[in-house]
């Protein structure tokens, strides 16, 4: 799959905003500690995808009712669905000057309609690589790769899934529009969604 890259500049995949805050304390503190155990940007980029990846459970997996979007909040918390913890994700990559992309897959749901993934893109190697922070369980082995994708789900055209190849500089607004908007995770379940 070829990634499209936003009509923003490499600039704009390390910015801070509302839900990628980077500047945040949480995320600063986090970063730094991350840092301090690597040698490289390489070996950070792992490290954070990994912290994500495996000490923020997926809120549907531990049956958390809290919905977090904010970078910093899912951080301190220590809970989100996909989306915000690709947020996390993205702003702890920023945090170290790595450009990230926000980047996104249409998925069959519980219910049999369709809902957005959320993942992330890091640049590296002159290339974006995507990465899927989600967190394993049975069935799912995500990985930080650079040498072809280790994603959580590979979408199945016959259900009418498929791969949205553009690589957003900010978080879409129709997906921070329904965490936002959510009471608790199974109202956000019901109005994520289903397509960009």
């Amino acid at each position: 799959m070829e990634l499209i890259q936003d009509t923003a500049d490499l600039s704009a995949y390390l910015a801070a905003d509302e839900v990628i805050d980077h500047h945040h304390p949480v995320v600063r503190a986090t970063a730094a500690c991350l840092a301090e155990e690597v040698a490289d940007s390489y070996a950070y980029a792992r490290a954070a995808y990994e912290f994500v990846r495996d000490t923020v459970p997926h809120s549907a997996d531990t049956d958390d009712p809290r919905v977090t979007w904010r970078a910093s909040d899912v951080l301190a918390l220590r809970t989100g669905i996909c989306h915000a913890k690709a947020h996390a994700l993205a702003a702890l990559l920023r945090a170290e000057g790595i450009p990230t992309a926000l980047c996104y897959q249409r998925l069959t749901h519980d219910d049999g309609g369709h809902v957005l993934h959320g993942l992330v893109a890091v640049r590296f190697r002159g290339a974006w690589h995507r990465q899927d922070p989600r967190g394993n369980k049975p069935g799912v082995d995500a990985r930080f790769s650079l040498d072809g994708e280790r994603l959580a789900w590979v979408p199945d055209p016959a259900s009418d899934e498929a791969d949205h190849p553009v690589l957003y500089a900010a978080p879409h607004p129709a997906v921070v529009g329904a965490l936002k908007a959510a009471r608790d995770r199974p109202h956000l379940w019901r109005t994520l969604p289903g397509g960009l």
